[in-house]
């Protein structure tokens, strides 16, 4: 046996203050008579545990900051620039029911994620758990399929960076602006994971002030106190509405709608470095969920009330359209001059904060990845400050080399990596509810109480299988137009399902490769990483 450092702490979990502990951590040495440093100490429940760090990522996250970074994840371009089109689409009831039929898809999925997370707390999230509960090679394409589709989103995110710089300074090149953007989320992501949280907590801060504004303008406008003219539900009455295009509009708007919830399923990978992850992921993902749901149905809502559905502003959702975004219409409507650059300027730090969440998303997934033996091993390596360095070096590089390409030509290059990635959000839900409906099977048959759960999702497994429905209804969906045009559109056939076979080919070729198997529901490991049963270890608990 050896001596490790002592060790100070305060136990705080919320509830309970007490005194200041010291810890004389002593392990087992190795066969070089030297002890690991890798020991984690935790408090929970008023015990002291010991156990090994299998993750060396440093849990620095608090609640503040796990319930911003997904709210932050998902207040975005889909909701500033790409509702107006839901609007257009199906009418202002027709956009309104389709965005709360998401919601409840989103809830579903959310609540597996919840509960998933909190049992098992581990920076490789719904992907580890598609591999060890489902199989292996479901979990490898879940993770490098995300991996990708992030990386195009950070690429993205560059392009559209550029352009709204150019709005003030239209004579500079958009090029500059990019690289300095990405510049910024790299070193917001280099030094510690609490500066990425910190700066996620303030960007996301910005857009829900941004949304609760407009929510309480919107009522101001409609009501006729601000603009000077009483709307009230006069726009549900024009000629086609409410429910323009009758069912078939409300089926394609919830098809596109759901694009727009996109990015919520990220919160899971920061469980792996949240402080206290028995408390605070419950906490974030619950509120987080409900936040979410009310900022975007009540968002549609207002904009159905204030906005004819027939304005042609609405068709336009590209950043370069920022003045006739329908906040942007909202505001200029209430009499708010400046609404144009306050939005632009808003637009810019969503642009941000996607990049910033993707840089941070790819960087847990492909050092997750490397922790399994699934990509090259010096992913793993972590600096003294908890991050996963040639990870985020290697993701910055890509996305930067994939930003390149979308100069190159005509964009055509660009435009089919972007449609490779297209359901991949959804693809990932699906894997979410999978993984959360055999691991639930799998906990019962081995005998396991579900009273010894930290998190239960509500109404199991009604939820989880009204979810994938839901998911696999959007997925095969997305290529509606291409079966409603005259002669028929291969273009946009390819265009909607191309995600699907590149899925399915990463799946067979790693099962192929590496023999692997669907785990039978009595092999499913629940004690790894399982944040109940490492407190019931007899060596690990002081």
């Amino acid at each position: 046996m050896s001596r490790g450092r002592s060790t100070s702490f305060d136990i705080d979990d919320g509830k309970t203050k007490s005194n200041v502990f010291q810890i004389d951590v002593i392990s087992q040495s190795n066969g070089d008579n030297q002890a690991p440093d890798n020991t984690e100490i935790g408090v929970d429940d008023n015990r002291i545990l010991i156990s090994p760090n299998r993750s060396h990522l440093h849990r620095n996250l608090k609640e503040r900051h796990m319930i911003m970074i997904a709210l932050g994840g998902t207040i975005g371009t889909g909701l500033f620039l790409a509702s107006g089109q839901a609007l257009a689409s199906s009418g202002p009831a027709g956009s309104l029911i389709s965005y709360v039929v998401v919601s409840i898809m989103v809830y579903f999925v959310m609540t597996s994620l919840a509960e998933l997370s909190t049992q098992y707390p581990i920076s490789g999230s719904f992907n580890t758990f598609g591999s060890r509960f489902v199989d292996e090679a479901f979990g490898f394409a879940l993770a490098y399929n995300y991996y990708f589709t992030w990386i195009t989103v950070i690429a993205g995110e560059l392009v559209a960076a550029g352009i709204i710089v150019q709005y003030w300074l239209p004579n500079s090149p958009s090029v500059v602006w990019s690289l300095l953007g990405m510049i910024i989320m790299f070193l917001l992501n280099a030094f510690t994971v609490k500066s990425y949280g910190e700066a996620e907590y303030w960007f996301a801060m910005i857009k829900v002030v941004t949304v609760i504004i407009f929510i309480i303008i919107g009522i101001l406008v409609d009501a006729g106190v601000l603009g000077h003219d009483k709307i009230g539900v006069r726009n549900w009455k024009i000629d086609g509405a409410p429910f323009y295009k009758g069912f078939a509009g409300i089926v394609t708007t919830t098809l596109v709608s759901g694009f727009a919830f996109g990015g919520t399923e990220a919160v899971g990978i920061t469980a792996g470095e949240s402080a206290n992850p028995r408390r605070d992921v419950p906490r974030a993902m619950n509120g987080t969920i409900w936040r979410i749901i009310l900022f975007f149905i009540g968002s549609i809502f207002i904009m159905g009330l204030i906005i004819p559905y027939n304005d042609p502003n609405l068709i336009h959702n590209d950043v370069k359209d920022i003045a006739v975004s329908p906040f942007t219409l909202v505001f200029v409507k209430s009499g708010l001059k400046p609404a144009v650059h306050v939005m632009n300027a808003i637009i810019l730090t969503t642009i941000l904060s996607a990049g910033n969440s993707g840089l941070y998303v790819c960087t847990r997934i492909l050092y997750a990845l490397a922790s399994e033996g699934k990509a090259p091993k010096q992913f793993t390596y972590v600096t003294r400050h908890g991050i996963p360095i040639w990870s985020l070096l290697c993701t910055v590089l890509i996305s930067t080399i994939l930003f390149g390409i979308s100069f190159i030509g005509n964009k055509v290059i660009y435009r089919w990596l972007v449609n490779i990635t297209g359901v991949m959000g959804f693809i990932a839900w699906f894997g979410i509810s999978l993984a959360h409906w055999r691991f639930r099977r799998a906990y019962i048959l081995q005998g396991y109480s579900l009273n010894d759960l930290v998190y239960k999702a509500l109404l199991f497994p009604a939820g989880p299988i009204m979810a994938t429905i839901l998911i696999c209804i959007s997925i095969l969906g997305q290529g509606y137009s291409a079966f409603t045009t005259h002669p028929f559109n291969f273009s946009n056939f390819l265009a909607a399902y191309i995600t699907l076979p590149v899925f399915l080919i990463v799946f067979l070729v790693y099962k192929f490769v590496k023999k692997t198997r669907f785990i039978p529901l009595r092999e499913i490991d629940l004690v790894t990483d399982n944040i109940m049963f490492h407190q019931n270890e007899p060596t690990s608990t002081i």
